[in-house]
């Protein structure tokens, strides 16, 4: 099976923490987030790894993955990065991760042995996380809707709790026709619009024109990195257990 890092942004709301690294380096618990899902992917049988890399890419150049340079990310959203991996994700089944995420191998095992051509994890739980992160969860969580297994709705802006019935977590999976379909849709946008479509939105579109995407709940223990508060709101989960702990990185 083959995984993609998506890890080309800088992650500005992250501060210091990543002026001279990139978001996916920053530490957790003793290990930059990197190796924290190198080792998931591993352990769910993630064999052949890329990572996109973009700011600071010097410094993903030498592991033990394939790097794919996304020469536009200054300009382009999660999408532009993801499509920079093109040739990796056309290939064979694939994962694609984002750099700012942990999650668990459970997670991966599941998306993996799920149906469909796309499918992405989903936390049904996303309140418990949410409270932590936001004064007011209404503010950031969004739209998610799902019916016999498939996403109905994803990304809008959400006006009440009932909206929500999960959130997407930022993990993926595409089979090789899973990914002709995105690629046939976005050659369909201008360029303006493929360049400002964020991952939601193109999942959306996907759902609009009769592509299923497939909802996978998410087993427990994860979080995103988007902030320093969230930084500190993960290691608490890991010293909590809440998140399985692993500080040797390899």
């Amino acid at each position: 099976m083959r995984g993609v890092i998506l890890a080309a942004g800088r992650g500005s709301r992250l501060g210091h923490l990543t002026a001279d690294r990139p978001k996916c380096l920053v530490s957790l618990a003793g290990a930059p987030l990197l190796d924290w899902q190198r080792r998931a992917l591993a352990s769910a049988g993630v064999d052949e790894l890329a990572v996109v890399a973009g700011y600071r890419s010097e410094q993903l150049a030498d592991g033990p993955w394939t790097t794919v340079l996304a020469p536009r990310w200054k300009d382009t959203t999660m999408v532009g990065s993801l499509c920079a991996a093109s040739d990796w994700i056309r290939a064979a089944p694939c994962i694609v991760a984002y750099g700012d995420i942990v999650f668990n191998a459970e997670t991966v095992e599941r998306l993996i042995s799920s149906s469909g051509d796309i499918a992405i994890a989903y936390d049904p739980d996303w309140r418990d996380l949410w409270e932590l992160r936001f004064e007011y969860p209404l503010d950031d969580a969004e739209c998610f809707r799902v019916a016999g297994g498939s996403v109905l709705e994803i990304g809008g802006r959400a006006s009440a709790i009932a909206e929500i019935e999960g959130q997407y977590m930022g993990l993926l999976r595409f089979t090789p026709a899973g990914w002709s379909a995105v690629e046939v849709r976005l050659r369909s946008l201008p360029d303006r619009r493929r360049r400002q479509l964020d991952m939601t939105g193109l999942l959306q579109l996907l759902i609009d024109t009769e592509q299923p995407v497939m909802a996978v709940p998410a087993a427990p223990g994860w979080c995103e990195i988007d902030s320093d508060s969230d930084l500190l709101i993960c290691e608490s989960l890991v010293e909590m257990g809440e998140i399985p702990h692993r500080v040797r990185s390899s």
